[in-house]
C-alpha cells in the first residue's frame, strides 16, 4: 500500500507538471509595465516605446507584460516627475519641455549637426555614457536612452523661407530647449507650445508656423495647413529627447528581467528609435510632396547667416554647460559632431 501512495504521488506530481506546462505564457508574467505617451497612437514614438517593451517581453518569456495606457498621465512638460513619482513606469521626455532643468543635453541641439536620427541618436547616447554629468541631470528615474529626432525644419503657412530677414513678421510655434535661443537669435517671433498643439495653433491662425522634423506633419496632421517648407543640411536643429523608467519599478524587476532591460538599454535602445524615426521621416517627405507642399534648400549664404546669429548661443550654452560642471564643452560638442560624422558615413 504504501509504494501504491508513493506511485500516486509521483503520478499526481507528474499530472500537475504537465498542467502548469499547458498555462499561456501570459498566466506567468510576474511584471507589468504601464507606458504612457502624450503623442498619438500612431506616432513613431508611441509605436517604438511599444515595440521596445514587446521584446523585452519575449526576451523574458512572458515575464514582462506591457500595458499601454489609454491616454497620457501629464502633460508632455510634467512627464519626467510623472514617470519619477510612479504615475507611469515608461515614458519619454523632451527635455526642452522644462527650460532651466536640462543644460547639458542642448548640446544635441545646435544647428547642422546631422541627416540622420539614428546616427545623431547614438552619437548622443555615447557622449552620455562617457560623461557621468549627463545622468546628474537625471536623478530620480531609469534612462533607458538618450535621443534626438530627424533634422528640424522650417515649416509654414504663409511664404517660401530663403533667408533669414524671411522668418520676422510671423509667428511661430516652437518646443522649447535650445531651439527657443537659436530662433530668438535669428529675429524670429516665437512662442513655447507643446508639439500636439500645432494643428488647432496653425489652423486656426493663431501661429503661422512651427519648427519640426519631416515626420511631424504627418504626426500631427498638419499637412492641410502647412504650405512651405525651407530644409537646411544637418537640420537646423534637433530636440533632445530620454526614454525613462520609473526607477523602483526597474529595481524591483527579477534579475534576469533586470538584465534583459540593461541589454535593451543604451545605443540599442537608440538606434530602435533612430530608425523608426528615419523611416518616418522619409515617409513625412514623401507624404509633403504629395500634397503640394513647396520646397526650399537652404543655400550656403543661408546656411552661413544662420551659424554667423547662432554662434553666440552655443558660446552661452557651452559656458553654463561648464559653469554647472561640464569640463571643455565646447570640445565634447566637437567631439559629438565628428561621432555624428563617423555614424553617417
Amino acid at each position: 500500500m504504501a509504494s501504491n501512495s508513493r506511485l500516486s504521488a509521483v503520478a499526481a506530481a507528474v499530472v500537475a507538471g504537465s498542467l502548469i506546462s499547458l498555462l499561456p505564457a501570459a498566466a506567468v508574467a510576474q511584471t507589468t509595465l504601464t507606458l504612457s505617451s502624450w503623442v498619438p497612437p500612431a506616432h513613431t514614438l508611441t509605436e517604438t516605446q511599444k515595440a521596445w517593451c514587446e521584446e523585452l517581453s519575449k526576451r523574458t518569456q512572458g515575464k514582462v507584460k506591457c500595458n499601454a495606457l489609454p491616454r497620457a498621465v501629464a502633460a508632455p512638460p510634467a512627464t519626467f516627475d510623472a514617470v519619477r513619482n510612479g504615475l507611469a513606469d515608461l515614458s519619454f521626455v523632451v527635455h526642452g519641455y522644462t527650460p532651466g532643468r536640462f543644460t547639458f543635453t542642448q548640446m544635441v541641439e545646435v544647428p547642422f549637426l546631422g541627416d540622420s536620427s539614428e546616427a545623431t541618436s547614438v552619437a548622443f547616447q555615447r557622449m552620455y555614457q562617457k560623461h557621468p554629468q549627463f545622468a546628474e541631470e537625471h536623478k530620480g528615474v531609469k534612462v533607458i536612452t538618450v535621443f534626438t529626432h530627424g533634422p528640424g525644419i522650417v515649416l509654414n503657412t504663409k511664404r517660401p523661407i530663403k533667408k533669414i530677414d524671411d522668418l520676422a513678421g510671423l509667428k511661430w510655434r516652437i518646443g522649447g530647449g535650445m531651439i527657443n535661443d537659436i530662433t530668438r537669435a535669428m529675429g524670429m517671433n516665437v512662442t513655447l507650445k507643446p508639439a500636439p498643439e500645432s494643428y488647432e495653433l496653425l489652423s486656426t491662425g493663431v501661429m503661422d508656423g512651427t519648427l519640426f522634423p519631416a515626420e511631424s506633419v504627418e504626426g500631427f496632421k498638419i499637412d492641410k495647413v502647412i504650405k512651405y517648407a525651407t530644409r537646411f543640411p544637418g537640420g537646423l536643429y534637433n530636440t533632445s529627447f530620454a526614454l525613462v523608467m520609473n526607477q523602483a519599478k526597474y529595481d524591483g524587476l527579477p534579475a534576469d528581467v533586470k538584465k534583459a532591460v540593461d541589454e535593451m538599454s543604451g545605443e540599442y535602445a537608440a538606434r530602435l528609435i533612430g530608425r523608426g524615426w528615419d523611416n518616418v521621416d522619409r515617409r513625412g517627405l514623401a507624404f509633403m510632396q504629395a500634397a503640394g507642399v513647396q520646397f526650399t534648400q537652404a543655400d550656403a549664404v543661408f546656411v552661413k547667416a544662420v551659424g554667423e546669429k547662432t554662434a553666440p548661443v552655443i558660446d552661452a550654452w557651452a559656458k553654463a554647460a561648464e559653469a554647472k560642471g561640464l569640463p571643455n564643452a565646447r570640445k565634447l560638442l566637437n567631439d559629438y559632431r565628428a561621432e555624428i560624422k563617423k555614424l553617417q558615413q
